[in-house]
């Protein structure tokens, strides 16, 4: 089922990142905690410090992973490359 999910939650990454690609962004899937509904994303390109990046990870990746994923309850921004 994990699997299941997290092909799911690619799918719906992979609509949004001709997006962020259109701004030299990028969103890389790290892992889905099947405990806490928590998707953990790295916002990588120019989306990685940048001011509006919070709001595209919660307005945006967020809210299409909830409505298309159930099982997602929150995304997470972690900084994975220095």
């Amino acid at each position: 089922m994990l699997q299941t999910l997290e092909n799911k939650i690619e799918e719906v990454l992979e609509t949004i990142r001709p997006r962020l690609a259109l701004h030299a962004g990028n969103v890389e899937f790290l892992g889905f905690n099947t405990e806490t509904g928590e998707v953990q994303v790295s916002l990588t390109g120019t989306c990685r410090g940048c001011p509006l990046s919070e709001m595209t990870l919660k307005m945006g990746i967020e809210v299409l992973l909830k409505e298309q994923v159930p099982e997602v309850r929150c995304v997470t921004n972690i900084y994975e490359h220095p």
